[in-house]
């Protein structure tokens, strides 16, 4: 019985020893798969002349543009234009109640009237004074008094005619009329309505030249001035269409408009097609200073950041490397920092390398079977 049962136990333990070998034989077959050597698009990092591109919403406007007013204060009694009609040169455009304008044109005749009545007396009068003079009868401070009067009485009369002139003038101002021909796109007065000296009734677009005037930023002000005179520089496109114009920048204000503190900016369309009051789009294109430019498929997240896997070509192996981005061109990112120009990036498949992961460029020929 003894023996049995020491036979047990030692066949046991050789049973215990079995198993942990079989364990530990296993664990020792478990050796962890190397990373593969994958195929990777990469980029030499370069720094790109860069061009700026940006869009704004205009207004089809005419070059020049008058506002019509009356260079004397009256009622307006008649308006022959409305808003959109085309009118020629001379044509009237509107008029005053000229009765008040008349009755003063009266009243400048007859003083011209009266002054000249006392000039013919003066006159007449200085004669018999020479000849009288000319006897002795009167001495000669008496004559010299009467060629002052008749000096006097020349001036009063070419004083009366001068105020003749201009009220004849005043009530010819009464009348508005086109200086040119062009389109009016404003009325600001109706009739009944008492106007002041210079107070706008019509707003005239001259035929001619078109604009597209938009508004930019404080910040953008520079760059647009360099454009100015540049028949290269923007482009017009009118709401609705497909084709876009040649456009030039032809004016930056000087100035920012009190109240939206931008800056308007008048281009000339030139051969485009386009009518007055018409919305349209400019498009501007701005050089800039050359800058490094990557494909945005090369950039990854990175705590909180960007980053790029950067290629050693002496190792074929790749590092994550940081990068600071500026900006986004299209489908590229504009790079501030992390790189130089001249660097090898990974532009594809990112996503699954490791860092310090051996990689092939796409194209070369297979590494190896022991490699791989």
């Amino acid at each position: 019985m003894i023996r049995a049962a020491s036979a047990v136990r030692q066949s046991g333990h050789l049973l215990g020893l079995a198993a942990v070998a079989v364990l530990l034989a296993g664990c020792a077959r478990e050796q962890p798969a190397p990373e593969p050597v994958r195929a990777v698009r990469t980029a030499t990092v370069a720094a790109r002349p860069a061009e700026t591109r940006s869009e704004h919403a205009a207004e089809i406007r005419a070059r020049t543009e008058l506002a019509l007013a009356f260079q004397v204060p009256g009622r307006l009694r008649r308006r022959h234009v409305e808003a959109g009609d085309a009118v020629r040169a001379g044509q009237p455009l509107a008029e005053l109640d000229p009765q008040d304008l008349a009755l003063a044109q009266s009243a400048a005749q007859a003083a011209l009237q009266a002054a000249e009545v006392q000039a013919v007396q003066a006159a007449a009068d200085l004669a018999r004074f020479e000849g009288l003079r000319a006897q002795g009868f009167v001495s000669e401070a008496e004559l010299e008094r009467r060629r002052s009067a008749a000096r006097a009485a020349r001036a009063q009369r070419e004083q009366a005619l001068a105020q003749a002139r201009a009220q004849g003038n005043q009530a010819a101002y009464s009348r508005l009329a086109a200086p040119a021909a062009g389109v009016v796109t404003a009325v600001m007065a109706e009739p009944g309505a008492v106007l002041a000296a210079g107070s706008p009734v019509l707003r005239l677009a001259l035929d001619g030249p078109r604009d597209a005037v938009f508004v930019v930023p404080e910040d953008a002000v520079a760059s647009l001035r360099a454009l100015r005179g540049r028949a290269d520089a923007a482009e017009i496109r009118v709401w609705g269409q497909d084709a876009w114009w040649p456009a030039t920048v032809r004016e930056v204000a000087a100035a920012a408009d009190p109240g939206t503190r931008a800056f308007q900016v008048k281009a000339e369309v030139g051969d485009a097609r386009v009518e007055l009051g018409q919305t349209a789009s400019v498009r501007l294109r701005t050089p800039a200073d050359a800058a490094l430019r990557l494909p945005l498929t090369a950039l990854r997240e990175h705590e909180g950041g960007s980053a790029v896997w950067r290629l050693d070509p002496a190792t074929m192996t790749v590092r994550l490397q940081p990068v600071a981005v500026a900006g986004v061109d299209g489908a590229l990112g504009v790079v501030a920092s992390g790189v130089t120009a001249g660097d090898e990036v990974v532009t594809a498949r990112v996503h699954v390398l490791a860092e310090g992961q051996k990689v092939l460029r796409w194209g070369d020929d297979a590494p190896p079977a022991a490699a791989r």
